[in-house]
């Protein structure tokens, strides 16, 4: 927070307090909403709130970025807590926020460590995979609710039997409320995006159906919902229950770290300050940890109301304060509205809002791009439909890691040939009017020479020199080599004394110095020769035409 504070502005006053009247607006009911994603009260979303946007203000580098219930981490959660406990249970609320304190713990931990880097183990195409899928699950999750039937079970396809064996027991007076009010939702972000729809539909709503005698209209509704400050709730330390919510916990860290960094990035660029990923989770870890001993549920980054904050002219986390004081206020004074407010009015904020996130034209540029990354993402939305939401994730990174094992252990290495005109040197199988020099080859190597990737190298720089009988000399190009490790120095020993052995020459090209002290401790250089290291490639092919000319002179020199 010092870090923003010393160069607040007066002028951002007034666009970061009406942010925070407009994040108030869209916090307030879709928290209540996302609750039901979580499987607890309503009033858990409010308890949630609060706390997260405290924290995250005094601990993030984000000035703009909005920490709260997610829908992708609130399932996880759901799914997590739900293999413990029973749903609607007491013990289920309360191994929700224990739940919400592991992940923080998780989330300080990793901060501390400066381990940053593990989100990058989720490509965006199966993040967007993963979205995908979730917006699916989560709406067949919310249309019982939508509908006033019970709650279903079981994977997608089994929620989706279930409403269509269902539909004959619909009642008229929750459908049309749950209908007209995803109706109302969807008209108004296109009719009025600056509106915040979900307190005027979940507002008009909780109206009429007092009007019309709240429970007795045969709507389903909240009913009394607590005032004043939470009691303080301790986490449930018991270590069988904390081993059977860790594994789900470290996915929400995973998953959640990914969406904030991301959503952290996309308000940077907008505002030009600088984002530090590693005390970006040590933020979330205080922010979960809090939000969990006050009785609520975990949260994140948010994009979705991140954009609202940066629409509504925030500058700062001052908007996010402020945010966060109406909020106290509401769970203090006017939490005796809400009781009328009824559940197909949230279901439908949930759906409307699961509608918004779904980007089925990125699929298809997906597609244009790469078919293999296609295949992740449905790879990932089918195992989230018919195995689970935390099995779909896990596909995804599987795949992933599979994948970078095998780019890493097969780099492309390329003849090269001089572009023409230019000290330039390209692929020769993609660049036919490259010049190639007789007697030389010229070949990079394509990727870090380590043990997954030495076995590929050999084979092609041998199918390189048996393709050009004629070679004198070889050069290598290390300029993609940025690791060597043992087994491929040893192996790069190796393939120089073989090539010595059938009188070629090997010259080393553009070696970064890190690389080329591991080269000496290998005993290549002393193989090589240090005059056969050159800093450019054009270096190395004048050694090899003037070592030619000065071996042509002296042949021609020679007495017959």
């Amino acid at each position: 927070m010092l870090d923003w504070v010393s160069g607040y502005q007066r002028t951002w006053l007034v666009p970061d307090a009406l942010a925070g009247v407009a994040l108030w607006a869209v916090m307030v009911p879709e928290s209540m909403a996302y609750a039901g994603i979580v499987g607890v009260p309503p009033i858990m979303g409010l308890y949630t709130i609060v706390p997260a946007l405290l924290a995250y203000a005094l601990f993030g580098t984000s000035r703009q970025l909005v920490v709260g219930p997610d829908t992708a981490t609130g399932l996880i959660s759901a799914l997590t807590v739900g293999a413990v406990a029973a749903h609607g249970s007491v013990e289920f609320n309360s191994l929700t926020s224990t739940l919400a304190v592991l992940v923080g713990m998780l989330f300080l931990a990793f901060g501390i460590a400066r381990m940053g880097w593990v989100a990058s183990f989720i490509p965006t195409p199966v993040m967007r995979g993963f979205i995908e899928g979730l917006v699916y699950v989560t709406i067949i999750g919310q249309v019982p609710h939508l509908l006033g039937l019970g709650g279903a079970s079981g994977h997608f396809f089994d929620k989706l039997w279930y409403v269509l064996q269902h539909l004959k027991d619909v009642s008229f007076a929750p459908a049309a409320t749950g209908l007209l009010c995803l109706g109302a939702m969807l008209l108004l972000r296109h009719l009025a995006p600056r509106l915040p729809a979900a307190l005027v539909v979940m507002a008009g709503a909780t109206i009429l159906i007092g009007l019309f005698g709240g429970e007795a209209s045969g709507v389903h509704v909240a009913g009394h919902i607590p005032s004043g400050l939470p009691a303080l709730a301790m986490p449930d330390l018991d270590p069988a229950i904390l081993r059977e919510l860790a594994p789900g916990a470290l996915a929400i860290v995973l998953v959640g770290y990914a969406e904030a960094l991301g959503a952290a990035k996309a308000a940077s660029l907008q505002d030009g300050s600088d984002i530090d990923p590693n005390q970006e989770l040590v933020a979330h870890g205080p922010a979960n940890i809090l939000t969990g001993l006050f009785g609520g549920f975990l949260v994140v980054g948010s994009l979705s109301k991140t954009s609202v904050a940066m629409a509504a002219g925030a500058r700062s986390q001052i908007a996010n304060l402020v945010a966060a004081v109406l909020c106290f206020l509401t769970l203090i004074l006017l939490t005796p509205l809400f009781r009328n407010m009824p559940e197909p009015a949230l279901a439908a904020i949930v759906i409307a809002a699961m509608l918004h996130l779904t980007k089925p034209a990125y699929l298809g540029s997906v597609l244009a791009r790469s078919r293999w990354s296609f295949c992740m993402v449905l790879v990932v939305i089918a195992g989230e439909l018919t195995l689970g939401v935390l099995q779909g994730i896990a596909l995804g990174v599987i795949l992933s890691i599979l994948r970078l094992i095998e780019v890493a252990s097969r780099p492309k290495g390329a003849v090269l040939g001089q572009l023409p005109g230019v000290e330039a040197y390209r692929d020769v199988r993609l660049h036919p009017d490259a010049i190639t020099f007789p007697g030389l080859l010229i070949w990079r190597i394509g990727g870090d020479f380590i043990f997954a990737s030495a076995g590929t190298i050999g084979t092609g720089l041998r199918a390189a020199v048996a393709a050009a009988p004629e070679t004198r000399r070889v050069l290598l190009d290390f300029d993609s080599v940025d690791f060597l490790d043992v087994t491929g120095g040893d192996e790069l020993l190796r393939l120089v004394r073989e090539l010595h052995t059938r009188g070629i020459g090997v010259g080393l090209v553009r070696v970064r110095d890190t690389i080329r002290e591991d080269l000496r401790r290998a005993g290549i250089v002393d193989e090589v020769g240090a005059d056969n290291f050159y800093e450019r490639t054009t270096d190395g092919v004048r050694a090899f035409v003037h070592q030619g000319a000065i071996t042509s002179s002296a042949t021609e020199a020679r007495p017959r």
